[in-house]
């Protein structure tokens, strides 16, 4: 597995290394996945591959010095502040479900249910029901490709397929300011958790440093 270290960059830069990395997994047809850590400055919302953006006050979004991308990958908006970004690219073939997309959640989410039991945080699915929701923020709905902790999701995931490769990232919540939150999104905060609700002890460096000898 080849790992990209943790490093602070714009939401348009981060957008842009997925996507090169991507094609240049494609390109090369790389049998080993990429796994990278990343994180935003200054905060920043992505949203959905194909979700509307009628919902944001970009006005208000600008006065508050946060940016906006799309991602590749589908789902809801996120603001990705406080957070530990991952990406994660390989060939369907390389999961023993990859074809299958539930399956291959479940194969890539396995790597942070194993990690995160080492420092006592028990992870699990969210549902495999179906979803209607009008929550425009992904972090209020959990599916079967997200990770909960005691009912409360932690960490959200979406992927992108092309040319049988897959890219899934996803966003691990270090912290989360609820009022933000609150403010851009226009909806009650309900059913998220985050790093520092769950142990206070643990800091961004341990859960980076828990992370940077995964496999799968």
């Amino acid at each position: 597995m080849k790992f990209i270290d943790y490093k602070v960059r714009t939401g348009a830069e981060n957008m842009q290394i997925d996507a090169e990395l991507l094609d240049r997994a494609i390109s090369e047809r790389l049998n080993e996945p990429i796994f990278r850590l990343y994180g935003w400055s200054p905060a920043c919302i992505s949203l959905g591959r194909n979700q509307k953006d009628d919902f944001l006050d970009y006005e208000r979004i600008k006065s508050l010095g946060v940016d906006v991308v799309r991602r590749l990958t589908g789902g809801r908006a996120l603001l990705h502040d406080d957070e530990i970004t991952y990406s994660f690219i390989c060939p369907a073939s390389y999961l023993q479900h990859g074809e299958n997309v539930a399956g291959s959640y479940k194969n890539i989410c396995q790597i942070f249910i194993d990690k995160f039991s080492e420092i006592g945080i028990e992870l699990s699915f969210g549902t495999d029901k179906g979803v209607h929701t009008k929550f425009d923020y992904c972090m209020l709905v959990s599916t079967g490709a997200d990770l909960c902790c005691q009912g409360k999701k932690l960490i959200g995931s979406a992927q992108f397929r092309k040319e049988g490769y897959i890219l899934q990232h996803g966003s691990i919540l270090y912290d989360y300011n609820r009022e933000f939150l609150e403010e851009i999104f226009k909806e009650p905060l309900t059913g998220i958790t985050s790093i520092k609700e769950i142990n206070p002890d643990l800091t961004r460096c341990d859960i980076i440093n828990l992370l940077r000898n995964v496999k799968l």
